[in-house]
């Protein structure tokens, strides 16, 4: 056992291999972060309560905008040419939908089938801010038919959220990702959104 002490010398070749190695390990790991945060996904901050009770101010959201097609219930980042900033919506229509709202009812169709929405803070009431070219007289509703291309938006915080019933249609060209993950927040939970 002596001689196999004697034998293991230090070998200053194999430790800067070591330490080069390891180098090269956390380039690789640093360069994949970056990737994928510039083309995978993206870090937004919550900005207004237009979404509680589901997000938050300040809340601190992953979202992913890699080969993102809208589908109903998603909740997403849009940069409004409307409004000229950035907003979060939830998507309740998307191409070829018609969305009804009936406030009397209080009530969001979409293509005739009521919508079951645990998600929305409060009853929602017509506030009068609305387009009236949405207005349906006959059925005291407002009507939006979504075009190919386009989805319509609203907040969860529906009776203090400026989305689709102000500012119309959201091209999907507006559409910057879709929330996939909160990491902070000081009045939710962290993990993934719906």
């Amino acid at each position: 056992m002596v001689l196999n002490e004697r034998a293991r010398k230090y070998d200053p070749d194999s430790s800067l291999s070591n330490i080069l190695s390891w180098a090269e390990t956390i380039v690789l790991a640093v360069f994949a972060v970056v990737l994928i945060f510039t083309f995978v996904l993206k870090i937004v901050i919550v900005n207004g309560s237009s979404m509680e009770n589901t997000l938050f101010q300040d809340d601190r959201l992953i979202i992913s905008h890699l080969l993102y097609d809208p589908q109903r219930g998603d909740i997403v980042v849009i940069d409004s040419q409307n409004m000229n900033e950035v907003i979060i919506k939830r998507v309740i229509g998307v191409s070829n939908d018609t969305v009804e709202i009936d406030y009397d009812a209080g009530t969001v169709t979409v293509n005739g089938s009521a919508i079951n929405e645990p998600y929305i803070k409060e009853q929602m009431f017509d506030t009068g801010s609305f387009s009236d070219k949405f207005y349906n007289e006959d059925k005291n509703t407002y009507t939006y038919k979504v075009p190919f291309g386009y989805v319509f938006v609203m907040g969860d915080n529906r009776n203090h959220s400026t989305d689709g019933r102000a500012i119309g249609l959201v091209s999907e060209d507006e559409i910057v990702g879709r929330v996939v993950y909160r990491f902070y927040s000081q009045n939710g939970d962290t993990g993934k959104v719906e």
